[in-house]
């Protein structure tokens, strides 16, 4: 691979690591993920800096915490002024394109994107705006319940598969025609699946893969370890209390998550198996990520929301073995560092950024280099009644919020978080350098102030707008059918031409 690559990012949705053959989990089938894992450089302490949709999906497009662009949740708007990935690329002569989720808010739905092939999965306004005012309040229509984990199984058709199934047809188009234009443009796509995002419910090809495999059960039960405020404001607002969930109900979520880890496999073969067969592979690097993990029933938590180990932490796969020797990296890295990494892919230098990027390139590690990084976290959205943050480097996680005590785990001898060291006197000097390095990094009250303020605003402008004729900003994909296969307005010689590859 020479000069400037073409990048793939492929994303997945809620997925843990631990739920990946490559990352350990023998009982997975996912040939394809662990293909590109085998040939590329693993990340394993990757993180990402919210866990939560939205957040973490900014993060990764900005290179900045939630804090600097006001991405505290689900309903929280990314001003157009904010540069992301997609933007570098563009100014750096890329094609970029989007198919599938994002979760932008606002009517800005591209940001960057020069095309946008599918809508979004989720609302584009402000409706899921949390309120921090009301804490213990469960707004039952969009907060998580656990309907998921009780109703796992098999279905045919769900709303997430409709979406998916859309996502990969229109990425594997996508690659088609990148493949096929004149403009010698090199290209960034992102393929971004909703899947193995709850509910729990994969088709019966994909769940009878699993047949006669022994589903892992949590290795850490509810029982086993005290539940921290923050853990216990989580079972509030997924109404875990009032769903008991037996260990048939845990075996067939787990199953089904498989199940559709194996369904995104898929489509992972069949974009790397495109860009195979369009002679592109050689020239193209490809990264795997997700946005957030999902407890899965560890700690008898379900899905994300905390900065333990199974929601926070993230796959992250770079993939182009003519760049880089495969290896594993143990560093602590995050998707703030995506966009810098994708500056440096395209030529451009991080140091020219139009402003202070929190994160780091990839690319020194991918090369073989030694560093030391300390990984940064906030929650900001529900189930959290202040800031929530996270510091992660070395072995040690540190997790403070002004409402809760302060937790620290070692993970090296102890990667089930089960014992916290904040309380343990042998500790008190590193929880307090750790809390000396939170008062530096932030303001955490005018943080507060600002999650409170920001809130109020969106639930007031939502509420007006929905007020008389509403305007929606979900994206609607363009399409020009009359420039479309064979017209009368084109000359059929030119279309037959330029629709073939190889010409």
């Amino acid at each position: 691979m020479n000069g400037t690559p073409n990048v793939l990012v492929i994303m997945y949705d809620q997925l843990t690591p631990s739920a990946l053959g490559c990352y350990g989990n023998r009982a997975t089938k996912s040939p394809h993920i662990d293909r590109l894992a085998a040939a590329g450089v693993v990340f394993d302490a990757a993180y990402t800096n919210s866990p939560l949709c939205t957040p973490a999906r900014y993060c990764m497009m900005t290179g900045q915490l939630p804090s600097a662009t006001r991405g505290y949740d689900n309903a929280a708007y990314l001003a157009s002024t904010i540069p992301t990935f997609a933007h570098y690329a563009r100014a750096a002569g890329y094609r970029t394109v989007l198919a599938g989720k994002m979760h932008f808010v606002g009517p800005d739905q591209l940001h960057g994107f020069e095309e946008r092939r599918t809508t979004d999965i989720y609302p584009a306004d402000f409706g899921w705006t949390p309120d921090w005012r009301t804490p213990g309040e469960r707004i039952d229509w969009w907060y998580h319940n656990m309907e998921s984990v009780t109703g796992a199984g098999v279905a045919e058709v769900t709303n997430q598969l409709l979406f998916d199934d859309e996502v990969g047809f229109h990425a594997v188009r996508a690659l088609h025609d990148v493949a096929r234009a004149d403009d010698g443009r090199p290209f960034l796509l992102v393929a971004s699946f909703t899947h193995p995002h709850d509910p729990y419910v994969t088709r019966q090809e994909h769940w009878d893969r699993y047949e006669g495999v022994a589903i892992q059960m949590p290795e850490v039960s509810a029982a086993d370890v005290p539940a921290d405020p923050h853990t216990q404001r989580l079972r509030v607002a997924c109404d875990m209390e009032r769903a008991p969930i037996t260990d048939d109900d845990v075996r067939r979520a787990r199953r089904a998550y498989l199940a559709n880890i194996s369904y995104v496999d898929d489509w992972t073969g069949r974009l790397v198996g495109t860009l195979e067969s369009l002679g592109l592979a050689d020239d193209t690097v490809v990264i795997l990520l997700a946005d957030h993990g999902d407890m899965l029933g560890e700690r008898g938590l379900w899905y994300k929301m905390s900065f333990f180990e199974g929601s926070a932490r993230i796959p992250l796969v770079v993939h182009a073995p003519a760049r880089f020797r495969p290896h594993r990296v143990s560093t602590p890295v995050s998707l703030v560092d995506v966009l810098p990494t994708l500056i440096e892919l395209s030529g451009g230098a991080v140091a020219d950024a139009v402003e202070p990027l929190a994160g780091r390139s990839l690319l020194p590690l991918c090369e073989g280099a030694a560093e030391d990084r300390t990984v940064v976290g906030e929650y900001a959205a529900e189930g959290a009644c202040a800031p929530i943050v996270m510091l992660r480097r070395g072995t040690l996680k540190f997790v403070h919020c002004p409402a809760d005590p302060d937790q620290l785990f070692d993970l090296a001898t102890d990667p089930g978080e089960r014992v916290n060291l904040a309380g343990h006197a042998e500790w008190a000097e590193t929880v307090a350098e750790f809390r000396n390095e939170v008062t530096q990094r932030w303001d955490l009250a005018q943080f507060h102030a600002d999650v409170l303020q920001d809130q109020s605003r969106r639930r007031f402008v939502m509420g007006a707008l929905r007020t008389g004729n509403y305007t929606p900003w979900e994206f609607t994909p363009r399409r020009d059918a009359a420039n479309e296969y064979v017209r009368n307005n084109l000359d059929l010689n030119v279309v037959e031409r330029s629709a073939r590859w190889p010409r």
